[in-house]
């Protein structure tokens, strides 16, 4: 997170403290999440409305359209394997699509395993299963003690013959299935959750009442974060360091 952005959101919290003001909006600040090695912008904003003398409520949107357009690279990177004996797997298409409050992950795979046998003095591999598949991962997200989690279900397996069969009742299918879901679980929790886009002085004293994916700005998908911040004098004097330490 960027110092301008939490420059940004300390200073709205001041002035809404200050003023007379009952709503302040929050503008737009671009901040980058690491997904799986690949930098992702994300553009956050929202609005803080003052409810008594010391409990704001602040409503936070991030835009998850880049990250959208990014999501084959993304679990190409996390996924693709190749080993001689063993698994190898290549991700063909990913996608990802509002079902409010949820959304659905779809990705196309294709996925085959090898078995290596000595015969003879030498190593001899030999593909045992294989063929395309086509996953659907429903992806909720929840208000836990930490703050915002994702959980995922997996609501289809499209795959013929005996990869079908494997990855419906094998673990091998339950591991593929978490790997899928885990590569973006992290940067959409990132973007939802209060303790990386707002100061420590603040963070810590956030209470996170709703999460629900929606449809954003141009048909972007958005994540819609709503909570009570309790700030006390005391932590105004906390927020006055940390701007004038920079």
């Amino acid at each position: 997170m960027c110092f301008r952005h939490l420059l940004v959101l300390t200073t709205a919290f001041a002035a809404l403290a200050q003023t007379g003001e009952t709503v302040l909006r929050i503008p737009p600040a671009t901040i980058s999440l690491d997904a799986g090695g690949q930098p992702v912008a994300v553009t956050v904003w929202g609005s803080l409305s003052r409810e008594s003398a010391d409990v704001f409520r602040l409503k936070l949107t991030a835009d998850l359209g880049n990250f959208q357009q990014h999501i084959t690279p993304l679990l190409r990177s996390q996924l693709n394997r190749s080993d001689r004996c063993g698994e190898r797997l290549s991700v063909e298409q990913a996608d990802l699509a509002l079902a409010a409050p949820s959304i659905v992950l779809t990705a196309t795979v294709h996925y085959e395993r090898w078995g290596c046998v000595k015969a003879f003095g030498k190593e001899v591999n030999k593909r045992m299963v294989g063929g395309n598949s086509v996953l659907k991962v429903k992806l909720t997200p929840a208000v836990d003690a930490g703050g915002v989690a994702l959980r995922s279900e997996v609501i289809g397996i499209e795959a013929d013959g005996s990869l079908g069969e494997l990855l419906r009742s094998g673990s091998t299918g339950d591991a593929l299935k978490e790997k899928i879901a885990s590569s973006v679980r992290s940067a959409i929790e990132k973007s939802a959750n209060f303790n990386n886009v707002l100061p420590p002085e603040i963070g810590s004293a956030v209470t996170i009442r709703s999460v629900e994916f929606a449809s954003g700005r141009e048909g972007h998908l958005s994540i819609e974060t709503l909570a009570d911040a309790h700030i006390s004098p005391e932590r105004f004097k906390a927020l006055d360091k940390v701007l004038a330490s920079h």
